[in-house]
């Protein structure tokens, strides 16, 4: 044990994970960053103990791009039976590998994936699934709800950066054929931070407004969207509305 903790002090995280010993990894952006991910914890927290109660060791739980594993080892803390976490960078995976086997949670297991290429009849469906700070880095965000319904039994919980939204009519074709809008996408270039260990890995973004995701969300097969009400000292972005944690149900 010992000798992982002294592996994990040997890097800087984008996490501060407490360690067994009572002490914390270093992070390579100051310790400010770290109340995006308190933030974000306590609002999966405060929808799984509403939803689903305190009884999950029967429940399964799925990460996507599950970065060094921060989630998805509170996830398994929490008491599911089993968590997933998948990372498209394989050096996340090996942290979050590292993290796993200081804390000695063997009922949670990482592997690489893209989030487009997951099989459900391969890797299975999850009772919960988390997709925090995925979308907006994707250019096929679409596609990616639709790969968390097919993986998703019961709840998705999906945080994004959300764009000032459009609405409206629009001339299709003709002023005769008039359709509405049910959102709009906002492009960000991330083609230059393609390396980076948090930025796409395309560098194309779409990143939906808010009536976007929620009509794309219902669209994809899921029958109940709830945007989710951050707490009252949550993290500047997401109390001011720059950024939506929403629970869609199966």
């Amino acid at each position: 044990m010992s000798n992982l903790i002294e592996q994990a002090r040997a890097k800087e995280w984008f996490y501060s994970f407490e360690l067994p010993d009572g002490s914390t990894t270093p992070t390579y952006h100051g310790i400010d960053i770290q109340a995006i991910h308190d933030t974000r914890w306590q609002m999966v927290q405060s929808c799984l103990n509403e939803r689903l109660g305190s009884g999950r060791g029967g429940l399964t739980a799925l990460d996507l791009a599950s970065h060094q594993g921060w989630f998805a080892v509170n996830l398994a803390r929490a008491g599911f039976a089993d968590v997933l976490g998948i990372d498209a960078r394989e050096s996340h995976v090996e942290d979050s590998q590292l993290m796993r086997d200081i804390y000695g949670l063997e009922h949670l297991s990482f592997r690489q994936g893209n989030i487009h290429d997951l099989d459900p009849e391969q890797i299975g469906r999850f009772e919960v699934v988390l997709m925090l700070g995925l979308l907006y880095h994707l250019e096929n965000p679409i596609g990616a709800l639709r790969a968390c319904r097919a993986l998703c039994k019961n709840l998705c919980l999906i945080e994004t950066q959300i764009v000032p939204g459009m609405n409206g009519y629009v001339d299709y074709g003709s002023y005769q054929y008039v359709r509405p809008l049910k959102g709009s996408f906002g492009i960000i270039d991330e083609t230059e931070e393609t390396h980076g260990p948090e930025a796409s890995i395309t560098g194309i973004c779409l990143v939906p407004s808010l009536d976007a995701l929620i009509w794309i969300l219902h669209k994809v097969g899921f029958s109940d969207v709830t945007v989710l009400e951050p707490p009252a000292d949550a993290y500047e972005q997401l109390r001011y509305h720059k950024r939506v944690m929403v629970a869609a149900q199966v």
